[in-house]
């Protein structure tokens, strides 16, 4: 459906220069005329988590944007082909330094600050002036008092977004979870450390060398372990009790997890003890550990659709808000940089589409952000359940107690 006039293109204000935020910027860089303002809080990229982006970012296909094994059914049975196939006629209008960069991300790990370096470069690189940094701690408020008429503002702001809360209408609007719906799956300890060798680890790898790890088991994530040619980066998570979790620092090193939990650091050195039999080589420097509460969640409201339809005088019924990345939907089991590129795709489509409506916009990505919502739920539930299975699989009754067979 489009409108008899064109919106008027305002200032596009992110509220977040992380991987996500600055993808956007990115994007919307190429839209001519469009001016973007990106608040970050950090002065500096210096995140040296290793991440990887997923391969359907690039994909041209539906089939090859169904070639997740975990994920290929659920993209089938939630999103229509139609959809699907406009969505990914959309890519093919990304600038080629923009993919390049997305292309070489895909290839194997990088640390965080890689990305965010890269993007905020290649930004610059392009001499637009369209594209602002401001360095910047920007509240919900502050955010909604910088918007003038026509512009939009975008929360990249990741799990503490400044914006999501304050998307619920009436008396709750502002108070903490008001707009969230969160699920606590597990509490766990996420362990990473370096491996001067070559390794990897599949489900057979996971089993094997947790046989004689009775009370905790250190399980490396799903893809992430990577050999980068020198070492092999490793990050696994071993599940603690709520107890445990609360009378731990937030992060320590693994000499620290030996003196204090001496039962959680046996399953850890049995593990890498075990790696060294396969494949012989030492863990470079200390273990960083930092403990987690591994909680799926999703924002209710993603955009100021129900302020502007409220026909109320307030600041959000007069801007439009869209929640983007970790500020709309987060899990441990799903590659969240990767899903906010993906929605930031859908995103800078629609809003680059001037003709649409902003009823339209905002209806098209209430009802992409659900669909996507219910496939990272899926994903998540599924991946938890058989990380449960694992952690009983030679205990037959355990075994039977986690299972339900029609």
């Amino acid at each position: 459906m489009a409108g008899t006039s064109e919106r008027a293109q305002g200032t596009v204000h992110v509220i977040g220069g992380g991987p996500v935020g600055l993808f956007l910027a990115a994007l919307l860089q190429s839209v001519p005329g469009q001016r973007v303002r990106v608040y970050e809080k950090r002065p500096e990229y210096t995140r040296n988590r290793m991440v990887t982006l997923a391969p359907y970012l690039l994909a041209d296909t539906i089939e090859s944007y169904r070639a997740d094994t975990i994920d290929g059914q659920h993209v089938e049975a939630i999103f229509d082909r139609v959809e699907l196939e406009t969505r990914l006629a959309y890519r093919h209008t990304v600038a080629s330094d923009l993919r390049a960069l997305v292309q070489e991300w895909t290839q194997g790990f990088v640390p965080l600050k890689t990305i965010e370096r890269g993007l905020s470069e290649l930004i610059r690189s392009r001499g637009s002036g369209d594209v602002e940094f401001v360095f910047a701690d920007v509240s919900g408020e502050d955010a909604l008092a910088l918007a003038e008429p026509h512009d939009v503002i975008v929360d990249c702001g990741g799990t503490h977004a400044v914006l999501r809360d304050l998307l619920a209408v009436g008396d709750e609007s502002g108070t903490r979870g008001a707009n969230t719906w969160l699920l606590n799956l597990e509490h766990a300890l996420m362990i990473t450390f370096l491996y001067d060798a070559p390794f990897e680890c599949d489900e057979f790898c996971k089993y094997y060398k947790n046989l004689e790890n009775t009370g905790y088991k250190f399980i490396p994530s799903v893809k992430r372990t990577s050999y980068d040619g020198n070492v092999t980066h490793v990050t696994g998570i071993v599940s603690i009790s709520r107890a445990e979790f609360e009378a731990m620092p937030s992060r320590f090193s693994g000499a620290w997890l030996r003196e204090n939990f001496p039962l959680i650091a046996t399953s850890m050195d049995g593990f890498i003890s075990r790696m060294q039999q396969q494949s012989p080589g030492n863990v470079v420097g200390d273990l960083e550990i930092v403990r987690i509460p591994l909680n799926v969640y999703h924002a209710w409201n993603t955009t100021s659709r129900r302020w502007h339809d409220s026909g109320e005088d307030h600041a959000l019924a007069r801007t439009p808000v869209f929640l983007l990345g970790d500020a709309a939907i987060g899990s441990p089991y799903f590659q969240s940089i990767s899903l906010g590129f993906e929605c930031a795709f859908h995103l800078a489509g629609h809003l680059a589409n001037t003709r649409l409506p902003l009823g339209v916009v905002f209806e098209r990505y209430e009802t992409f952000m659900g669909q996507q919502w219910l496939r990272v739920y899926m994903r998540s539930q599924m991946i938890k359940h058989n990380k449960d299975l694992l952690q009983v699989v030679d205990d037959t009754n355990g075994l039977l107690s986690q299972l339900h067979i029609y």
